[in-house]
């Protein structure tokens, strides 16, 4: 029987002197006090969603791994969701609270991807997630078809939320009322080819790099199950450590902001200043209209 909670022993970070972003001498310790520190606004956004950890045991410099499967090596508080896989079932881990995100933390996992749905309904995510992957780190192309996509969304009434990647994009959000996955993946595929048809030149559907020919990549893959998206606040495994953090529309208008803005070391002074963007992401949940037609 796991003990109660409140008599549990903090997490003890081993090693952590251990160096995980060589280029910049972030240690495996400064990664642990981020997540502590930035707990209180980053567990309403992951709690009770299935993680898979991206693990860097050697540090960036060295090949990492993902891990969603936690049958063994865990503790027993860690609490857990059971998702059918082919031939048998996951054991995900859940970031519930402060302690288990300190577990990961100490697991050397640098990014959380996460789960557009959360336990007990995993058939019915409340996030629906475009994500833009240009094939370049060009800030002019990415923000026009950032803005192109807001306007899409809310000329249909739908709340348009933004986070930068802390990679190469950005990630558009709508909150939902739970809503099967293939309702969700339909109205994407919708929204996406309207905006395709929008800016033929600038954004493709085309999942090979090769075919591409250097447009935009419109990531709706994030919205089937088993799929994942890097959580808000969630720091990225590149150089700087930066973090995929929620952003204002304004700022990307003004070319403030860009996907990698904002980074571990960066974070605690954007918190004082702007507060948790998203704190009323999920009270905005919308329900889906049809999606547009696929011509």
């Amino acid at each position: 029987m796991t003990p109660p909670r409140a008599r549990l022993a903090p997490v003890a970070i081993t090693h952590p002197e251990k160096v995980l972003f060589p280029d910049d001498g972030i240690t495996k310790g400064e990664v642990a006090a981020y997540y502590a520190a930035v707990a209180a606004v980053m567990l309403p956004h992951i709690r009770r969603r299935p993680v898979t950890m991206e693990r860097f045991p050697s540090g960036i410099g060295a090949k990492g791994f993902l891990q969603k499967n936690v049958v063994k090596g865990f503790p027993e508080w860690l609490e857990r969701a059971e998702l059918p896989k082919k031939g048998g079932t996951v054991q995900y881990p859940l970031a519930n609270d402060a302690r288990s995100l300190q577990w990961m933390a100490n697991q050397n996992t640098v990014t959380l991807h996460v789960w557009t749905s959360r336990m007990p309904e995993a058939s019915q995510p409340d996030l629906c997630v475009f994500d833009l992957d240009p094939a370049e780190d060009d800030p002019g192309p990415l923000r026009t078809a950032a803005l192109a996509l807001r306007d899409l969304l809310e000329a249909r009434g739908l709340p348009a939320a933004v986070k930068t990647s802390g990679s190469k994009g950005f990630h558009i959000v709508v909150p939902l009322k739970r809503t099967p996955f293939g309702a969700v993946a339909r109205f994407a595929a919708g929204i996406a080819a309207e905006l395709i048809e929008r800016l033929p030149d600038l954004v493709t559907l085309e999942f090979a790099k090769a075919d591409r020919g250097g447009r935009i990549f419109v990531d709706i893959g994030r919205n089937r199950p088993g799929a994942t998206v890097a959580a808000a606040y969630t720091i990225r495994a590149r150089p700087g450590a930066p973090v995929s953090a929620p952003c204002t529309w304004e700022e990307i208008e003004r070319r403030a902001v860009g996907p990698r803005t904002f980074t571990l070391r960066t974070m605690a002074a954007r918190l004082d200043a702007v507060g948790d963007l998203w704190q009323d992401l999920a009270r905005r949940g919308v329900t889906l209209p049809e999606p547009p037609a696929v011509r």
